[in-house]
């Protein structure tokens, strides 16, 4: 028992959570959208606890930001920290069409 306890590897710190918004934006908008993402990218990542990446996905009905942290409760909060609440939501508001839907999952 003890050799498959410790054949089996600890992940204790290697929980990693990714933050989806999707954004229903016209197409028209779709470049002022751009423009946004590409302007709050190094502030996010410089300056968010726990940033490790951020990707933009274009699909035809949507826009998804991605943003990947070292961790979920970093995941949380940014989505109440004044980067995101005073800046980038502000920055998008009169082009979103629907309210954003954001999913936070979680990965190991």
């Amino acid at each position: 028992m003890a050799a498959s306890a410790a054949a089996a590897p600890t992940f204790a710190c290697a929980e990693k959570a990714y933050l989806e918004i999707t954004l229903k934006i016209d197409t028209q908008d779709r470049n002022a959208a751009k423009a946004i993402y590409t302007k709050f990218k190094a502030p996010f990542l410089n300056q968010a606890p726990g940033a490790k990446s951020k990707e933009l996905l274009i699909r035809e009905d949507d826009i998804q930001v991605l943003h990947g942290f070292d961790n979920r409760k970093q995941a949380e909060a940014y989505l109440t920290s004044d980067l995101f609440t005073k800046d980038v939501v502000v920055s998008l508001k009169p082009l979103l069409k629907a309210a954003p839907e954001v999913r936070i999952y979680s990965a190991d």
